[in-house]
């Protein structure tokens, strides 16, 4: 599968020849194969797949309810659950066409070790590049995660970095002091590219039972509530990426084409597609063409040509 130079969508990520620059995100579309049962929907009408976080061993998730719809947005407490790294590369990962578009495994963990040993797994495989998901808690240092602290998030970027050769995409946190130093220890420590935001933290009551709807109490809020919020992160990892020249998958809240076209001009290279595919299973066809049509009416001829274009 390589991008076609006549395709006004073709974009570059970490070295990766995509024929759009949309990107289906981690959670939202299972191991690869879920939206490809939707009539009229094609893996190949994307530049890229994030599949599901996969930590070491199985997991179970956690408890119901786990995904409450809020205003413009959806809270979600999954809980990780998958049937493990080793599952999915031997079981999961034989099935998907990679013909069609790129695959990007999604690497979770709770201790340092175990995002080595996904990381080293994914390695011996047919995955084009790995996400690090260092919006996890890190059971060693008590709970905290590892992704609201700059130096631990470098120390995870750099053991996941000692295992593979794969490009490594970094996912930032927006719940954090100073992304655009998370930023730089990332890059440092061996980041090639970055997806900005993951979820920020939310939370949702039931007043008439007077208990959390929730589970787990607290979720990750996505969808077009946070929109604004992302597309500010944006800017400010990109001011800090840009002169290293890495790459970032912008996400949080894209809908429409004109949402995804404001991610390229803060300076994303890709945009994520994650929770409009739940109320629109086939909105990537026309965030495509909508892209298109914009480039041909300001008389760009690649996509590439906005990435960061703001005035």
């Amino acid at each position: 599968m390589s991008a076609q130079n006549s395709n006004p969508l073709a974009t570059d990520l970490c070295g990766l020849a995509m024929n759009s620059p949309i990107v289906l995100l981690s959670g939202c579309v299972g191991f690869g194969e879920e939206y490809t049962r939707v009539e009229g929907f094609s893996n190949a009408d994307v530049g890229g797949v994030v599949l599901k976080g996969t930590t070491g061993d199985a997991r179970l998730g956690n408890p119901p309810h786990r995904v409450c719809e809020t205003p413009e947005g959806m809270l979600n407490a999954i809980g990780l659950q998958n049937p493990g790294v080793d599952s999915v590369v031997d079981d999961i990962l034989p099935g998907l066409d990679f013909s069609e578009t790129r695959f990007l495994a999604n690497v979770s963990g709770s201790t340092i070790e175990e995002y080595e040993r996904v990381t080293k797994r994914f390695d011996d495989s047919a995955i084009d590049a790995i996400e690090i998901n260092i919006s996890c808690p890190n059971v060693k240092e008590g709970g905290i995660q590892f992704g609201n602290d700059p130096e631990m998030s470098a120390r995870v970027v750099a053991a996941c970095r000692a295992q593979t050769d794969k490009p490594i995409i970094t996912k930032l946190s927006p719940n954090q002091t100073d992304i655009q130093e998370n930023a730089r220890l990332c890059i440092e420590a061996g980041s090639d590219g970055f997806a900005v935001i993951n979820t920020l933290t939310g939370m949702a009551i039931d007043i008439e039972s007077r208990t959390p709807v929730i589970g787990n109490r607290q979720g990750g809020l996505s969808g077009p509530a946070i929109k604004p919020i992302a597309l500010l992160k944006v800017h400010e990892v990109y001011e800090v990426a840009k002169p290293h020249g890495v790459p970032i998958i912008g996400q949080g809240g894209i809908v429409t084409p004109a949402d995804a076209i404001e991610f390229l001009l803060a300076g994303a290279t890709a945009v994520g597609v994650g929770t409009a595919l739940f109320y629109d299973p086939l909105v990537c066809p026309k965030i495509n063409a909508g892209i298109a049509a914009y480039l041909e009416r300001h008389g760009f001829s690649n996509v590439a040509e906005l990435v960061g274009q703001l005035g």
